[in-house]
């Protein structure tokens, strides 16, 4: 495990955390948390990588890099993220997918049960369990079942599943969580650009994320004026926790929902 630090060295009184599979993830999807936690006295910030990076695609200038270059690129990249975004941690588990993806390998439910039992969060964010990214899925399937460990009262208030690979558009609008991502667009485009192994090769994560965030602000509602011109969608959770909903089933009843909404419409 590596913790960075860019100010105070401690965990105590962090009351946001986003736990992702890889460097980048944080700053595509909970880049609301991190600019409500900016300049707060009352809230901040910290990011979970649980991969290590090894499995990065590379070309151009990093074609050649080994896995282990790539891990130390990477690792370095979220910690730059971190000064940027002004969090109060970066932490990095360093656990090969192979070992995340593995139901049977507790170990990385272990290290984020920790965590959890260490910080307290009062507001915990992780992938959506719909990703089409296997480790995306994996990720959120091991910090739920590290949250599930927890006795009630030390679970978190909100659990928010949040849209990386796989939009969460398909929601009913009245089942989406909107997180505000408007402020400070100058700071959104350098947390995302900061990762340059993953931009300058083809893959424009900087112009994805950040045009998927204005497309959901305008297309959220078609017979009103936008409310915010940026936006993120997340799919609330702690249901499914307080109720010990299994994953697959929880999932289900909104899919049911999206269906069943198409359907009206095709009948009307």
């Amino acid at each position: 495990m590596n913790i960075y630090y860019p100010n105070e060295k401690s965990l105590d009184g962090i009351t946001d955390v986003c736990i992702a599979a890889h460097q980048d993830d944080i700053e595509i999807m909970a880049f609301a948390p991190i600019s409500d936690c900016y300049e707060s006295d009352e809230r901040s910030f910290a990011g979970v990588v649980v991969t290590d990076g090894a499995g990065s695609p590379r070309t151009g200038e990093y074609a050649g890099f080994t896995d282990e270059q790539m891990k130390q690129v990477r690792l370095l990249e979220q910690q730059k993220a971190a000064d940027i975004g002004r969090y109060q941690a970066a932490i990095q588990l360093g656990f090969p997918s192979s070992e995340v993806k593995n139901p049977s390998n507790k170990a990385p439910v272990d290290e984020i049960y920790k965590l959890l039992t260490e910080i307290k969060p009062k507001y915990l964010y992780t992938h959506n369990p719909a990703d089409k990214h296997e480790t995306h899925v994996a990720v959120a399937l091991r910090t739920i079942e590290a949250v599930r460990r927890l006795p009630k009262e030390s679970r978190p208030e909100k659990f928010i599943a949040l849209e990386v690979w796989r939009a969460l558009d398909w929601l009913p609008d009245s089942e989406k969580i909107c997180l505000n991502t408007e402020k400070y667009p100058e700071i959104a485009a350098e947390l995302l650009t900061v990762h340059r192994s993953q931009v300058v090769g083809g893959k424009r994560y900087d112009h994805a994320a950040i045009g998927r965030r204005l497309a959901n602000a305008t297309f959220f509602e078609s017979h009103d004026t936008d409310n915010c011109s940026s936006m993120n969608f997340g799919l609330d959770l702690m249901p499914m926790i307080e109720d010990d909903i299994p994953v697959k089933d929880y999932i289900d009843s909104y899919i049911d929902k999206f269906r069943n909404e198409v359907n009206n419409t095709l009948n009307d």
